[in-house]
């Protein structure tokens, strides 16, 4: 099984920002190109998982080998492994850069989020319509409101609390504009996750774990759904999220979140604001001229293009039943 070093360098970049407060590892899978393939590979793990209970059934457990076999595995291991490595060392690395240069590293991440937008838009070919400009107002209120909950404070939070809020965290993960790190933050949980991850807590990290996957199982079928079928719909609401994410990333804020006018530096934080928002244009422009990576275009149920997700086998592993039937010749009987 191929296991691609740049697939470990997606996951790299992925994983680097998950532990930076108000910047998505979602936001960083859509610009490199993988989001969807990590989702259509999130959501056969969950069907297996689900289809695993045939065996107590006693139907076999032919669904789940199926479901399994169809998870893009080289590409998931390849970012597990770079998110992994990258969280390892960031997490001891990035909050003490960010302690002491907190408003030049928040320009830097503004930049960034900021350039993301254009990824949603750009595969809406643009944003049309009242509906859809109405979507991307809602979302970016919406985080917006959200990214500005001032900080919670807890030293030593209690294991049934870490399990839900992990859970809750995974799903922002998961959607691209919404930070994990900026929820545990909110929740007073970033911290102490930090602290467990770099003293190697079993018990915590263990109890993290379980409650991200259960939120995963929960989130990431809706999401694939809603992207196969309402794809306009969601990269709209998608491109308001990244908008309203830019309040958690404000350089000059208070700390409980109250926004506070640029200082006489600002000039130089543009300068580092624009040098972020250069390098996500860059990854942008490599990944148009790559080729799409999530599979090619359909017409979905309302109306609109739907991507269709293909798995390793170049079959197609999801697409619209309505187009496919629409598509199909006649069947001729033989005289």
């Amino acid at each position: 099984m191929p296991f691609p070093f740049t697939h470990v360098l997606r996951g790299i970049a992925i994983g680097s920002v998950e532990v930076v407060p108000g910047v998505s590892g979602g936001t960083v899978a859509l610009v490199v190109g993988v989001y969807e393939r990590l989702i259509a590979a999130a959501s056969h793990l969950v069907s297996a998982a689900r289809a695993s209970t045939d065996v107590l059934r006693g139907r076999g457990a032919a669904r789940a080998r199926a479901e399994v076999a169809r998870v893009e595995w080289s590409l998931v291991l390849a970012v597990l492994a770079g998110m992994v490595l990258a969280v390892l060392v960031a997490a001891r690395l990035l909050p003490p850069l960010i302690e002491a240069h907190p408003v030049g590293t928040s320009a830097l991440f503004f930049g960034m989020v900021a350039a993301s937008v254009a990824v949603p838009v750009l595969e809406l070919r643009g944003v049309r319509g009242v509906r859809e400009w109405g979507l991307v107002v809602v979302g970016a209120v919406g985080t917006g409101l959200v990214t500005g909950l001032p900080p919670g404070d807890l030293t030593d939070p209690p294991l049934w609390l870490v399990a839900p809020a992990a859970a809750l965290a995974v799903c922002a993960l998961v959607l691209p504009g919404l930070s994990g790190s900026f929820l545990l933050l909110a929740l007073g949980l970033y911290e102490p996750t930090l602290r467990a991850v770099d003293e190697r807590d079993l018990a915590y990290v263990g109890t993290f774990l379980l409650g991200a996957v259960l939120g995963l199982a929960f989130f990431v079928k809706g999401l694939q759904w809603l992207l196969l079928h309402h794809r306009r719909t969601v990269l709209a609401l998608m491109a308001g999220i990244l908008v309203g994410a830019l309040r958690a990333l404000w350089p000059w804020q208070t700390p409980d979140r109250g926004l506070l006018a640029p200082d006489p530096g600002w000039p130089a934080m543009l300068g580092v604001a624009l040098l972020g928002a250069a390098l996500v244009g860059t990854l942008v422009v490599v990944q148009v001229r790559m080729g799409p990576s999530t599979g090619a275009h359909a017409r979905g149920r309302d109306g609109h293009d739907s991507r269709v997700v293909h798995d390793t086998s170049g079959e197609t592993a999801h697409e619209d039943v309505r187009t496919r039937r629409r598509a199909a010749p006649p069947v001729r009987r033989r005289e």
